[in-house]
């Protein structure tokens, strides 16, 4: 049998957090899941997400989660940074494991020399190849500093 979607484990998930009456949880699945069946619904009528279109919802709520705690931290309100923050640790469970940054430098590094960029105009060429190696792993924002710092300044 294969491995179950990540909607189907959110499923799963779902019910025993309302067993263990983990509310907080529960609101976080439940926000993924209806993230899930929104991108579902988009699609033609008897098609399925696939496991690419998955993580990216998934991550795409994690993104959406992260700029409302910069906006949070501006207006000075921790006791909701904690919660989102609460809300991106129960979403990174359904994402694949993250690369670390010691392994995206290198990463960077050979694209780099790959593709031969030389100044930050050739950014987006060397963001380009790592994002499509990484799919899904790292967040583009760090990619992109990595990318600046590795890049001489033009």
């Amino acid at each position: 049998m294969s491995d179950p979607t990540i909607l189907e484990r959110i499923q799963t998930d779902l019910a025993t957090a309302m067993k263990a009456r983990d509310a907080d949880t529960l609101s976080t699945l439940r926000m993924l899941k209806t993230a899930l069946m929104e991108a579902k619904t988009r699609k033609a009528k008897d098609a399925v997400l696939g496991a690419e279109e998955e993580i990216e919802v998934v991550q795409g709520y994690a993104k959406k989660r992260r700029q409302v705690i910069e906006e949070w931290k501006k207006a000075g309100r921790a006791d909701l940074v904690a919660r989102e923050e609460a809300e991106i640790a129960v979403t990174q469970r359904y994402l694949p494991q993250a690369v670390g940054e010691d392994e995206l430098r290198t990463l960077v590094r050979e694209a780099i020399a790959r593709t031969g960029a030389s100044s930050p105009k050739d950014m987006g060429k060397v963001i380009g190849v790592v994002m499509a190696q990484v799919k899904g792993r790292a967040d583009g924002g760090t990619v992109s500093r990595l990318v600046k710092e590795a890049l001489p300044p033009g």
